[in-house]
């Protein structure tokens, strides 16, 4: 379809699907790979697509939103979910796969395809022509300053602090209320601590299992501007009091008077289904994020879009600098992201990120239109949140129901919501893989 060939830089998840989808296609990759030459402090092999965090890909059932997203990958016949197919380990409901099995199969697939150069060394600029960028947290130094001339300065992170995100239709807004603080900035939901309330989340959150860096990350140094909230609150009773769940200036709606403390959330994205814990980036383990969290009054039943994290990674902030191609809005129109680097998080949704760019890729090489990914669906949702979250505080964020539109008329029921949004998903990406297919036979 193209003698163009395309430059893809790293043999992840998203780097290896954009690669085997690129050539699928008809077009030529160079896709460049630095190990087994030079490694990284996180990886053990010379393979693509290997997985160094868990073997594990998620839930593998439509009634969950990870569930939703895997089936589209799969309608989309997904190199990686063929392989981790193939690969599968029990494990329940979740798809886990043996590492080492599924590595192998990715690259023996990418290997064989003879549209695609595999060039074992490190791309440390840009290329010219037309490149997919789809390098993982581990980004050379050199390379992340060429990404960071195009985002700009102060739109590339090389730090994950990610607070909690919840999803807005689950708090007991009969223990919270809406008001900024002096009366100002209404998109804040308000969560007041009575004395003993606020005392018993303190010991629970004092005392509740963190993780550990990474080996080839440094031993937590954290600097003073963001400091988990557990460390914060190890210094002592009333450190939060008068820091991220200090009272002042939110008076309670029936009294007028102040809490003991309060702990604020603040709109995540412009349609308002998402809230972020303020002040709330955090180490702890997610279980115990889940259990020590929902001590917050208005959080007894919360349902969590993300947990908080805190490790090393590299991201742009996408609301701020892509398109909605993927491309930087000041940049070259041959270049695209994909994976990580966009801002999802999450191994699944990292290759969706690796099918998109590369079917934009397509398209921009071929002259035809660009794919239009249905807002119902998994992959136009994820899309979506990348465009709508607000750019201020972007944060990576992974595939949820808080992302998917709501339904028309609310559904309580968790598993009823899912299951009603599944269906919806399903008929709407149908559609799209009819609509796309019929632009291919023309």
């Amino acid at each position: 379809m193209s003698d163009r060939a395309v430059s893809v830089i790293g043999g992840g998840l998203a780097g290896s699907e954009a690669s085997w989808r690129l050539a699928s296609a008809g077009i030529p990759v160079r896709l460049y790979e630095m190990r087994p030459r030079k490694m990284t402090p996180a990886h053990r092999t010379g393979d693509f697509a290997e997985i160094v965090c868990s073997n594990s890909f998620g839930a593998d059932s439509v009634s969950s939103p990870a569930g939703i997203l895997k089936r589209e990958l799969r309608m989309l016949d997904s190199l990686v979910l063929r392989c981790a197919d193939a690969a599968r380990v029990p494990a329940g409901k979740a798809l886990a796969v043996d590492r080492d099995i599924f590595s192998r199969l990715v690259t023996e697939a990418l290997e064989s395809n003879p549209l695609i150069t595999i060039l074992r060394e490190e791309c440390d600029s840009i290329p010219d022509g037309p490149v997919i960028i789809a390098t993982g947290p581990l980004t050379s130094p050199s390379l992340a300053e060429s990404i960071r001339a195009l985002a700009g300065e102060e739109y590339l992170s090389f730090f994950d602090a990610v607070a909690p995100v919840v999803i807005a239709d689950s708090i007991d807004m009969s223990k919270a209320f809406r008001r900024g603080r002096w009366g100002q900035e209404e998109d804040y939901i308000n969560c007041p601590f009575t004395r003993e309330e606020y005392e018993a989340f303190h010991e629970a959150l004092v005392n509740a299992e963190r993780t550990l860096p990474h080996d080839f990350e440094d031993s937590p140094a954290w600097f003073e501007g963001c400091l988990p909230v557990e460390v914060m609150a190890s210094r002592g009773l009333d450190t939060l009091r008068f820091g991220p769940l200090r009272p002042v200036g939110l008076p309670l709606p029936e009294s007028g008077t102040e809490a003991w403390a309060v702990s604020q959330l603040r709109q995540d994205n412009r349609e308002g289904t998402l809230y972020n814990i303020v002040g709330f980036q955090t180490s702890l383990r997610w279980g115990e994020q889940e259990r020590v969290f929902r001590m917050i009054p208005g959080l007894g039943e919360a349902e969590f879009a993300r947990f908080g994290v805190m490790h090393r990674n590299i991201y742009v902030n996408a609301p701020a600098v892509l398109d909605s191609r993927l491309r930087f809005r000041n940049g070259r129109e041959d270049l695209f992201l994909a994976g990580q680097i966009t801002g999802v998080e999450g191994y699944m949704e990292s290759t969706v990120m690796g099918s998109v760019a590369a079917m934009n890729m397509e398209a921009f090489l071929t002259g035809k239109p660009f794919p239009e990914w249905p807002r119902e669906t998994a992959i136009g949702s994820l899309l979506h949140y990348l465009g709508d979250a607000v750019a201020k505080r972007f944060q990576p964020m992974n595939v949820n129901l808080g992302i998917f539109p709501p339904p028309e008329k609310k559904i309580r029921n968790k598993a009823m919501r899912c299951e009603w949004t599944a269906a919806r998903a399903e008929e709407a990406f149908l559609r799209f893989l009819s609509e796309i297919t019929g632009r291919a036979e023309h």
